[in-house]
């Protein structure tokens, strides 16, 4: 898998907080190749799939599909189930993952994940949504939407998304806190994926 490595940008202010760097690498979210089926429904057991595809450096990527909509988890995830969280409408995610990660001297730490996802509306339209994630980390193992930007519209988009990831991803209380909206982006919620 290609990661690429680009725009380190300095934390602003002074002190030892200043010395992290924040820059963004990619990866190509490929299910034909870095993809592995992990759990599938079966013969009357409707339509879902779980997969578990390669991130960054080791990070996974956990995506779920089921009734034409999908829920990704990045990073390490819990044991046991993890929500669905998803959009209302039939979905589906890009092929490309913007990881935001900070480096403290020899460790860089993936702490949250940019995705375009691609939501269907009414009369064919639709809308292109990005999702900011918190990575799950090997310990703690939580992950969850932070924020949701909608890119539809707006040029501006990538930059909010990545503002919004680096000012809250680190500290967002997944299960507690409600994502953050930026444009007026589809009906997002999470819910237990059924039938498995």
């Amino acid at each position: 898998m290609r990661n690429t490595l680009i725009g380190l940008a300095f934390l602003a202010g002074a002190g030892p907080a200043a010395a992290a760097e924040i820059a963004s690498a990619y990866t190509e979210l490929d299910l034909g190749r870095d993809c592995a089926v992990v759990a599938a429904a079966g013969p009357d057991d409707g339509d879902w799939q779980d997969v578990a595809c390669s991130g960054w450096r080791g990070y996974p990527v956990l995506l779920s599909t089921a009734d034409l909509r999908s829920s990704v988890f990045y990073g390490f995830a819990p044991t046991g189930d993890r929500p669905f969280e998803t959009f209302a409408s039939f979905n589906s995610v890009g092929s490309r993952i913007e990881w935001r990660i900070e480096t403290d001297g020899d460790r860089s730490t993936p702490f949250a994940a940019i995705h375009r996802w691609t939501v269907d509306g009414a009369e064919g339209q639709r809308t292109e949504v990005l999702v900011v994630a918190r990575v799950g980390q090997l310990e703690g193992r939580q992950g969850c939407t932070v924020g949701l930007v909608t890119a539809t519209g707006h040029p501006g988009a990538n930059e909010a998304a990545r503002k919004l990831a680096d000012e809250r991803a680190r500290s967002f209380a997944c299960g507690t806190e409600r994502p953050v909206e930026i444009g007026q982006p589809p009906s997002f919620g999470g819910a237990r994926i059924g039938g498995k």
